[in-house]
Parts: structure tokens; C-alpha cells; sequence
């Protein structure tokens, strides 16, 4: 994963936020209740939407009263994370893979540098496609299962904004799933830059975020003393990657934006008796049993991920 110093560089990075459950369901409810006015559904469903709104808000004392949430960093949140990162509950790479994967296939091998490598999913398959690897992340918890799954690579710990390279040295530099978490892309990129060879290739997945309507969405994580926070954590617009990109030098090859598979919840499972814990952070996955219909309307057709192929092209 990769920080950049985003926190430092943030004030607002720093500070406690408020996390309701009922204000979650009931956000799922008005992104549902909006894209009902604008057409996408009928009348039963805005019916049956504010009548759920009124179930919730009577019936909400299950829900508890909120929680407020402390930041915690990057490495720390990793380092908690890293024993379970790898598990099939984590779905978003079965969405990611398949548009990346082909991207990388189509390359040539070479030296290649995984920054933000994390637990080295994709380490491990430019490995396996012949090419030099060396991955880079600020979690050490990570960085020890990546490096215990490919002894060949050569891992470090380090921030992706300052890695030890080279000039000109890397063929390849893929970022997966971590450029949430810089609010600056621009340093990203002037480092990608500097470390890629004129023709190379920056492959990058990021993640859109869960909250429509905010540029933020906190990841709460636990780190490896069970102390709960939330990583701070930006959506980036579309044109923040290119105003980082085409300066630095780049130029697009391609760029993709698979949307989240349908059905979001499995509308035949209620929410389970005793399922929210209202001493701890409220768990977005679990809130969706809570109102099932509404947390499908709002994220169907609605990109869970932007994927780009970013080429350096030779200066003169």
C-alpha cells in the first residue's frame, strides 16, 4: 500500500469523523430515492423506499448510536490487514484481474516494479511472466507475506513517492488498488517517471469509493493490537489522474471502468438477528441486509474501479 504522506500533508486527515449506521442506510435510501426521480425506477419502488425509510427510523435502536473513528496510517492498518488480505472475501479482485491481467500480458517482459505491492498478487504474476521484479510498500505485515510467497523478489519497505531505483531503470511500473490513499497523484507519477525508461508502461488500478456524493471514503481497518481507525482515503476524479499523468510525460494507452457485479446484496438474505455490533465502526457489507433493494439501485451501474495503461513517451 502507499501513503505518500498524505495524512501530514492533510489536516483533515488527522481528525475524528462520526460514522452512524442508520445514516448509511438511510444515504442508500436517498442515492436509491434520486435515481428513482430521475427515471430509473417506478412508482412502487420510490413507495416502497420511503416506506422503508420510516421502518428504519423506527426501528433503529439494534443500530446503536454511532461511533466516532480515529485516523490510523497506512502501515498500520496494512500490517492488521495482512494476515486476512489475501482471503476470497476480498471480492475486488476478481474484478480487477481480469482488466489488468491482459494489459500486462500484452508487454514485453522486463524489469518490473510493483509499488504498493502489498501481499505481491501482482509481483507474483509478473514473475511467473519472466520479468525482474522488485516490489515496494510501507506495510511491513505485507511486505512479510509477499516475501514469503516469492523468495526470488526483491521487496523493500518504502513509500511509492520514493523509491530506490534507478534513473530510467524499470520497463514496467504497476500500482494496484493503492492511489486511494494519496491525496496528491502528482508526486506519484513525477516518480514513475523518473523510474521508468522512455516506452515504459504505468499500469495502475484504483478503487471508486462507496460513499456517492463525498470524494472521501474511510477505510476502517484494525491494526495488529486490535486498535480500530480508519485509513483516510480519497476517490480521485478522472481528470486528477490525467493533470498528474500528461505533465509527467505520459500518454494514455487505455483506460477502463468495470462496474460492480449485480446484485450488490442477495435480496433472499434478511439481516441477521444480533449482526451489528454498536461498539464498533459499522460494517458497510453487513448494513446492506438492512435495505437490500435500496443498496442495489444505488451502486448498479456505478464503476467500482478505474484501470489505466499510462505509457512514457521518449522526449526528445
Amino acid at each position: 500500500m502507499t501513503s505518500c504522506d498524505s495524512a501530514a500533508a492533510d489536516p483533515a486527515a488527522d481528525r475524528l469523523i462520526y460514522q452512524h449506521p442508520l445514516a448509511y442506510l438511510i444515504g442508500l435510501e436517498g442515492v436509491a430515492l434520486m435515481k428513482a426521480f430521475a427515471g430509473e425506477y417506478d412508482a412502487s419502488f420510490t413507495l416502497a423506499r420511503l416506506a422503508e425509510v420510516r421502518a428504519l427510523l423506527d426501528s433503529a435502536a439494534p443500530l446503536g448510536d454511532g461511533v466516532e473513528i480515529a485516523p490510523l496510517s497506512a502501515g498500520s492498518a496494512y500490517d492488521g490487514w495482512a494476515p486476512t488480505y489475501d482471503s476470497p472475501d476480498n471480492g475486488i479482485f476478481a474484478i480487477e484481474e481480469p482488466v489488468v491481467r491482459p494489459i500486462l500480458d500484452r508487454l514485453p517482459a522486463g524489469v518490473a516494479v510493483d509499488a504498493a505491492c502489498g501481499t505481491g498478487r501482482h509481483a507474483a504474476y509478473l514473475a511467473k511472466q519472466g520479468h525482474r521484479v522488485h516490489g515496494f510498500d510501507v506495510s511491513a505485515g505485507m511486505l512479510a507475506v509477499a516475501a514469503q510467497k516469492l523468495p526470488e523478489v526483491d521487496f523493500h519497505r518504502t513509500d511509492v513517492c520514493d523509491l530506490p531505483m534507478p534513473d530510467s531503470s524499470a520497463d514496467l511500473m504497476v500500482n494496484a488498488l493503492a492511489l486511494a490513499h494519496v491525496e496528491d497523484l502528482k508526486p506519484v507519477f513525477r516518480e514513475a517517471a523518473r523510474v521508468l525508461r522512455p516506452g515504459g508502461h504505468f499500469v495502475i488500478s484504483d478503487t471508486r469509493g462507496h460513499f456517492i456524493g463525498s470524494p472521501l471514503y474511510p477505510l476502517v481497518k484494525w491494526d495488529v493490537d486490535g486498535n480500530y481507525g480508519y485509513i483516510p482515503t480519497w476517490r480521485h476524479a478522472t481528470s486528477e489522474y490525467l493533470q498528474a499523468a500528461l505533465p509527467a510525460g505520459f500518454a494514455v494507452r487505455e483506460c477502463h471502468e468495470p462496474l460492480r457485479p449485480e446484485p450488490v446484496v442477495d435480496l433472499s438474505t434478511p439481516p441477521e438477528p444480533g449482526s451489528i455490533d454498536p461498539a464498533e465502526p459499522p460494517d458497510i457489507w453487513e448494513l446492506h441486509d438492512w435495505a437490500a433493494e435500496a443498496a442495489n439501485a444505488t451502486y448498479r451501474d456505478e464503476p467500482c474501479l478505474i484501470v489505466w495503461d499510462f505509457q512514457l513517451e521518449a522526449t526528445e
